[in-house]
């Protein structure tokens, strides 16, 4: 079951930012670290967080007009008046395997749709690469659109999907 997650919720529940945190920084080189206080500005600006569980899996997206910093979400901004940017997607190892990131997926997709947005955007990192979000995007029906070298030393490939 899909679970919202609201910023009064997660700075209310010591759990649920734990949780958060830890899957978030298990997979730090794909999503970036983050500290509490990063977190809680990511849910606070997020067009839509989400989870599975506890935190099996999390979603966070942004629509324009998010106060983020991010170099890709940025990128997304210049280059799109409608979108809605995946920032970060991950599951769980343990409940891998089980469609969650499918379902958060779907449930972005049309929470999107009923906002009025015409896409769904991320990026996927080539340098290094990671050849499963590559295959799950993919298998979605995300096309390339672009590509960066970041500050940090990652290439990134710019995905988008037309709703």
């Amino acid at each position: 079951m899909i679970h919202p997650i609201a910023p009064a919720d997660y700075r209310a529940d010591a759990s649920l930012r734990a949780a958060m945190l830890a899957l978030n920084n298990a997979h730090a080189v794909e999503l970036s670290f983050a500290d509490e206080a990063r977190m809680a500005m990511l849910v606070d600006e997020a067009f839509l967080a989400a989870r599975v569980g506890m935190v099996d899996a999390l979603l966070l997206a942004f629509a324009p007009g998010a106060a983020y910093d991010s170099a890709n979400y940025r990128w997304f901004v210049e280059n799109y008046a409608s979108f809605v940017y995946v920032d970060r997607v991950v599951v769980a190892a343990d409940a891998r395997g089980r469609g969650l990131a499918k379902q958060l997926y779907a449930h972005l997709f049309d929470a999107a749709r009923d906002a009025g947005h015409q896409r769904i955007v991320c990026e996927v990192n080539s340098d290094p690469p990671n050849p499963a979000s590559d295959a799950f995007h993919a298998a979605l029906g995300f096309a390339p659109v672009g590509e960066a070298l970041l500050g940090n030393g990652k290439t990134v490939t710019y995905l988008a999907l037309e709703l």
